[in-house]
């Protein structure tokens, strides 16, 4: 079992808190007024007694007196039900007014919270989805979504309604009564004890379920996207058994979650039975004996009295129960909402980059003048403490200086690397996997920020320069692709998209993949779905490479891009490369030693450090790791 899961529960006032804070934020007419409705509703369900007793007190003197006539009815007893008449009527319009706002609060609010969820998931670096497992990331949008619905749709509602209700119903009791009153109080410290036991259990079990349930749900989808593997190395027993594992967890801590919750119901119940049972006895004892009554109100303690305190009992113990079940559910909501208030709070990546990318013209003294308009040419503008800007052209100079990076502290991944790239070269990467070839280009798109060294790009450290503008300049294929839900001309297109039709086909021509996107049933508008499932890996491969076109970069990164292409496709998607690769910056990562042949240096790793660099030729004269990899000595893994 986790730590997390060991956390002792407990009603976390400052989640509580947060959530009421955010329904105020959202609706801060709709919410108090939604809360008016519920409490006057609640305030006419609690004093019915009142007028019971003066219905009751009225027929008593009458009976009394020999005056129970139509009269004493019309003057003492109809304005009394009246006037109780109207209060309901009032209240059935005060609930239908309540169930349609909570219904539009609840769900504004749970769009309103999924929107600033994924908002902020936007702004989280590359390190968290590395170090969190998917399916557990896509359990906060539903599984903890959905205890929040649960919790602000109906278990704050009922919780203020049981609550009103005790407090009203409690001092009317001691409006009538002082000595019934103190009966009842002590039924009522024996529920706080029982609740408190058997609810501490379920609440624990309760929390434990939520985090059970995102464990499933990220195991279940790792089992998708991994059914391939799965059945080719026939995994499927062991795969199930490890999930009945995972789902015993499940099972567990839900069975106990709900044999103290459910446990919990009957026995508040039957002492409320008791209590109930107590308070009759003692009425007919004082009624009997004729004990003088202690009330707030002077009345003498009569059948007038007792028969509505009795109800008052049933409907006291009845909420007083209903309160503590709501706690539960509280409780239980509050795990999901922390959970959703944990990826929110995660430390967005940080971004202290003031060297943005702007839009260009030349003069015809060379001056580099910025521009709104799309110019084809682009400039580092960099401002300055004294109030100057300067601007550097874009050209795809890119240098690493000594640089070491760990992703571990303390466990050093790079150690020393420097690398040269000028404007136009293409500099390739060999080695055995987990030598650092991707780490060096995740270090120059800065998913990841260096532990020493520096970084330049066009003269600039990257660390000044924006994020988003410092991406943009660069184009990435990546071995893994990725499609989206959509055409294939809008999975080109997401490389730019203000990008005509036009370019995008242009793109798609010039990486080749317009010859078999125009023989697929709707062309550009063929919809592709489940990341391009209907499409063969090459296919899927030569779309990802004419977005990386269209986008128009003057650096390109292109890791495994071919890896996954057989060989007749290569020569098709090498001629595009070329054509793509002329006159930008290019950094390649490959294992095909053929497609980095023409490569202006080659960088050989192992472990973190360049051990060889420079031109195929030279490589092959000095006869060192690289000669042994090109001559098939030993392979690269």
């Amino acid at each position: 079992m986790t730590t997390e899961q060991n956390k002792k529960p407990k009603f976390n006032k400052n989640t509580f808190f947060r959530v009421i804070r955010l329904l105020f934020k959202y609706y801060p007419v709709l919410v108090p007024l939604t809360a008016l409705c519920i409490v006057f509703s609640a305030a006419v369900s609690s004093i019915p007694s009142l007028f019971v007793q003066r219905v009751l007190q009225a027929v008593d003197t009458a009976l009394k007196t020999g005056d129970l006539n139509w009269d004493t009815i019309k003057t003492s007893i109809f304005p009394t039900v009246l006037l109780l008449a109207c209060l309901y009527v009032l209240s059935v319009i005060f609930i239908t007014l309540h169930t349609q706002l909570m219904a539009y609060i609840t769900q504004g609010f749970l769009c309103k919270l999924r929107r600033g969820m994924f908002e902020h998931m936007q702004d989280l670096p590359i390190r968290f989805f590395d170090t969190n497992k998917h399916g557990d990331i896509m359990s906060y949008y539903t599984n903890d979504i959905d205890a929040l619905r649960q919790l602000v749709s109906q278990s704050l509602p009922q919780l203020l309604q049981s609550a009103v209700i005790v407090l009203t119903v409690f001092f009317i009791m001691l409006w009538f009564s002082v000595w019934m009153t103190l009966i009842i109080l002590v039924g009522v410290s024996a529920m706080i004890l029982v609740s408190r036991k058997i609810g501490g259990g379920s609440s624990k079990y309760f929390v434990r379920r939520q985090i059970s349930i995102g464990k499933t749900e990220a195991f279940v989808q790792e089992m998708m996207n991994g059914q391939r593997v799965i059945k080719v190395f026939c995994h499927e027993e062991a795969a199930i058994n490890d999930f009945d594992k995972i789902n015993e967890v499940l099972y567990d801590d839900t069975f106990k979650a709900n044999a103290y919750a459910n446990s919990l119901g009957p026995i508040i119940n039957n002492i409320g039975n008791v209590l109930y049972v107590l308070c009759a006895t003692a009425s007919g004892v004082f009624l009997i004996s004729g004990i003088s009554n202690v009330s707030i109100s002077g009345l003498a303690f009569s059948i007038s009295i007792l028969v509505p305190f009795l109800n008052m009992t049933k409907q006291f113990t009845g909420n007083l129960n209903n309160l503590t079940q709501q706690m539960n559910a509280i409780i239980m909501g509050l795990a999901g909402a922390q959970r959703v208030f944990s990826l929110m709070d995660e430390e967005p990546e940080r971004d202290d980059g003031y060297v943005s990318l702007v839009n260009c013209t030349v003069d015809e003294n060379g001056n580099i003048l910025e521009s709104e308009k799309q110019t084809g040419k682009w400039a580092w503008r960099h401002p300055h403490g004294d109030g100057s800007v300067t601007y550097t052209p874009l050209q795809g100079d890119v240098r690493l200086f000594d640089v070491d990076f760990g992703y571990e502290e303390g466990k050093t991944v790079l150690h020393g690397v420097s690398v040269y790239a000028e404007p136009g070269q293409k500099v390739a990467f060999v080695g055995a996997t987990g030598a650092g070839k991707t780490t060096i280009t995740n270090l120059i798109n800065r998913f990841y920020d260096i532990a020493d060294g520096k970084i330049r790009y066009d003269g600039i450290n990257i660390n000044k320069i924006k994020k988003s503008d410092l991406r943009r300049s660069l184009g990435i294929v990546l071995q893994d692709t990725n499609l989206f839900t959509g055409t294939v001309m809008e999975n080109i297109r997401y490389g730019r998209l203000d990008a005509t039709d036009e370019e995008c086909m242009q793109a798609a021509k010039l990486a080749g993949a317009d010859d078999f996107i125009t023989r697929l049933p709707e062309g550009y508008m063929t919809e592709l779905n489940s990341n391009g499932a209907n499409l063969s890996q090459g296919q899927r491969q030569l779309i990802a490479i004419a977005r990386a076109a269209v986008a128009n970069p003057p650096v390109m990164i292109l890791d495994e891009a071919t890896s996954s292409i057989d060989t007749r496709t290569e020569a098709i998607v090498q001629r595009g490369m070329d054509k793509l690769m002329e006159g930008r910056t290019v950094f390649v990562i490959a294992h095909r030693l053929s497609t980095i042949m023409n490569s202006d240096v080659i960088m050989v790793l192992d472990h973190g450090r360049i051990i060889e660099r420079g031109s195929h030729e030279k490589l092959l004269s000095d006869k060192g790791v690289y000669y042994q990899l090109y001559t098939g000595v030993f392979e690269l893994e």
